[in-house]
This record gives C-alpha cells, sequence and structure tokens, in this order.
C-alpha cells in the first residue's frame, strides 16, 4: 500500500517537505539573481552620487569658510528631525488627526513608507501593539475579500461558459436536467489574467490622479503605485504629503479609497500567482520524480534487504518512496 502523503518511506523527505524545500531554493536563487541585476544598475549611480555629495559638501565649506565637521554636525541634526517628520519645505502636519490616519493606514495594511514614525516610547510602544492586532486584522479582510473577488469571477465566468455552451450545443441545459450537469469551473491563469487586467486598471487610474495632485511623471506615479499596493512602501515617493493638500478633502478621500482598493486588488493577484507558482512546482516535482526513478528504485530494493522497511511487491514497476508511483 502507498504511503499517505505526509508520510515518508525509509527516511525519505514527504511530498510537503520536498516542495517546500525547493521552493526555499528557487527563492534563494531568484534573490541572487535580483541582487546581481540591481547592483549592475543601481551601484555606479550610488558611486557618483557619492562623489556629487562629497564635492557639493567641499564647494560649501569653502564658500562660507566653516569647518567640514560642523556642517556634517547640522546634518546629522536634520537627519534627526526628518525621523521626527521635519523637512526643508514645509509639508503638511503629521500628527494631526488625518495625518495620524493616514499613518495608522500606512501600519494596518503593512505599507510602512516611513515618513511617519513614532518619536516617543509611548508612541513607539503603542505601535507595537496596535500593529499587531491591526495587521493581523488586515490579512483576514485582505482574505475574505481574496474570497469574494474569486466567487464573483467564477460566478461571471461561469455564466460566459454556460451561455457559449448553450449556443453552441442547444441540446445541453447547463445546471438542468439535461445529460450532464455542467462541473466546470475557471481556472488558475483565467482569474489571474482577470486580476492583473483589474490592477492594472485601478493602477493606471491612480496614476493619473497622483501624476496630476503630486506633481510626478506618470512612470513615477505607476512606480509610487506599485511600490504603494503591494505593500514594499519605500518612501521615496509619498502621496498626500504636501501643504496644499490638507485643504483638498476630496484628494484625500479618494488617495485612501485608491490605496484600499489597490492594496486589495494586488493582494488577490499575489494569492493568484502564488497559486500557479505551486503548481510549476508540482510540475518540477513530478519531472525530479521520472529521473530520479531508477536510484529511488535501487535505493528502495536496498533498504528492504534490511529491518528497516518490508518487502514491496513487485517493486520493478512502482517507486513508492513518498508514496509517488512511477
Amino acid at each position: 500500500m502507498p504511503l499517505k502523503k505526509t508520510d515518508s518511506w525509509c527516511g525519505c523527505p514527504s511530498p510537503d517537505t520536498t516542495r517546500f524545500a525547493l521552493l526555499g531554493v528557487l527563492i534563494a536563487l531568484y534573490m541572487l539573481a535580483g541582487a546581481v541585476l540591481f547592483s549592475s544598475l543601481e551601484r555606479s549611480a550610488e558611486m557618483l552620487s557619492h562623489q556629487l555629495w562629497e564635492k557639493r559638501l567641499r564647494d560649501f565649506t569653502g564658500e562660507h569658510n566653516i569647518s567640514y565637521q560642523d556642517l556634517n554636525s547640522l546634518l546629522r541634526h536634520y537627519e534627526e528631525a526628518r525621523t521626527a517628520g521635519i523637512r526643508a519645505e514645509r509639508g503638511r502636519a503629521l500628527w494631526d488627526v488625518p495625518g495620524a490616519f493616514y499613518f495608522v493606514g500606512t501600519v494596518v495594511s503593512t505599507i510602512g513608507f516611513g515618513m511617519t514614525a513614532p518619536s516617543t516610547t509611548a508612541g513607539k510602544v503603542l505601535l507595537v501593539f496596535y500593529g499587531l492586532f491591526g495587521c493581523s486584522a488586515a490579512v483576514l479582510f485582505f482574505n475574505l475579500f481574496l474570497e469574494r473577488v474569486i466567487a464573483l469571477l467564477s460566478l461571471l465566468l461561469n455564466r460566459c461558459h454556460s451561455k457559449t455552451l448553450q449556443h453552441n450545443r442547444p441540446e445541453v441545459r447547463v445546471g438542468g436536467v439535461g445529460p450532464k450537469k455542467d462541473q466546470w469551473k475557471p481556472s488558475t491563469y483565467q482569474v489571474t489574467l482577470i486580476l492583473f487586467a483589474a490592477v492594472t486598471a485601478v493602477a493606471c487610474s491612480a496614476a493619473s490622479l497622483y501624476s496630476a495632485m503630486e506633481g510626478w511623471t506618470y512612470s513615477e506615479s505607476l512606480y509610487f503605485c506599485f511600490v504603494a499596493f503591494s505593500t514594499v512602501g519605500f518612501g521615496d515617493f509619498v502621496s498626500g504629503q504636501r501643504k496644499q493638500h490638507e485643504e483638498i478633502r476630496a484628494y484625500q478621500v479618494a488617495n485612501c479609497v485608491l490605496m484600499l482598493l489597490g492594496v486589495c486588488c494586488t493582494y488577490s493577484l499575489f494569492n493568484t500567482i502564488s497559486m500557479m507558482v505551486g503548481q510549476v512546482l508540482d510540475s518540477m516535482m513530478a519531472t525530479l520524480v521520472r529521473m530520479c526513478g531508477p536510484f529511488c528504485l535501487c535505493k528502495l530494493r536496498l533498504s528492504c534487504l534490511s529491518e528497516c522497511c518490508p518487502p514491496v511487491p513487485d517493486a520493478s514497476d512502482e517507486c513508492h518512496c513518498d508514496g509517488a508511483e512511477v
């Protein structure tokens, strides 16, 4: 009798464990490749920026007759001020009720732009517990949103499929007492394609608004939308922080709605893409099983000579490691 999915044969890892390990290796390789690519693209620009900054410091100290150490001390104080929300160009208030609401929205959605952070000890302690429950509730909300999106898309796609089937085969009554009840369901690829189109539509619409209101280029606005909607939140671009935005309530509301809608749709898209990644992993594991079949069979025969495992009948045709049959 083949082993269950969670069992192992003579110490062989279970399929779930193998899948987990394979995914971990692939993610590590993906991160390594990304590190090489981004380093090749950004390292030279970083070095040029450092050289330009050092030149500006030397020129400034020479023109104003101040010491390099005093200027660096002032810059360190400014870095501390930026942490508290102070900017060279005055922006909107960060810790009034609307500003604090924007902050907690970035916390519970796990975006975390970083342009606002508690500076008091009590605020930092509160953030730990507030974020613990807030982020947990937000993840639950995203999961419930995903369930309803999948149900709605399945219903719509099923209706389209039923109409197509009835048009091509009028004698078949879908879902009725016909020859066979239609059990068709949309594939993961179809749902992913629709969610990708929805995320693209939301991002393009939001980018048009941000480009007009924030003074960014359209490409910068699209970049901000991906960073925000994916909850990466670098903080190099942050919406709604200019002084004049305090007076535009409609923009503040639209910004919050777009953030919520974008994060929910992108979270749903990530989940369906993760299902596709899981299918690719299963295909890779099946290929590995076929490639390693003779090795697995040899190991099985050797193990059956000892008391580790009971003999397997007709072992010439089947490989029972991990309960898989070849």
